[in-house]
């Protein structure tokens, strides 16, 4: 069973700084397309953030030159370094793992929550102006 364990939210400062991880459990094949997302009260689930077992990255235009993906595959974890942070990226933030690497291949796809196969419990990231 692939468990999704996300950590490193918390409240910060316009301007600030947080770096989210998504530790991956149980996910025994090679390839893969995650992403991560982030739902405020009363909005949609935004994708963000992209990545697949290549290494190639994409990001929404929301947070493109702020925020940067890496992953350790030895580790089996993702990172999300938020940088510049504002009081509009406030949300709870989660992480997706699908196994079909090529919903990473477009914007259109990997920004779809129901092209992944399994989330992770989420964290919050509060940022205050």
């Amino acid at each position: 069973q692939v468990q999704l364990v996300e950590s490193g939210g918390g409240s910060v400062q316009a301007g600030g700084s947080l770096r989210l991880s998504c530790a991956v459990f149980g996910y025994t094949y090679s390839s893969y397309c995650m992403g991560w997302f982030r739902q405020a009260p009363g909005e949609e689930r935004e994708g963000i953030a992209a990545i697949d077992s290549d290494g190639r990255t994409s990001y929404a235009d929301s947070v493109k030159g702020r925020f940067t993906l890496s992953q350790d595959n030895a580790k089996n974890t993702l990172w999300l370094q938020m940088n510049s942070l504002k009081p509009e990226d406030t949300a709870m933030y989660y992480c997706a793992l699908s196994n079909r690497p090529y919903i990473c291949m477009a914007r259109v796809t990997w920004t779809r929550p129901y092209e992944y196969n399994d989330w992770g419990q989420g964290t919050q990231v509060t940022v205050s102006s």
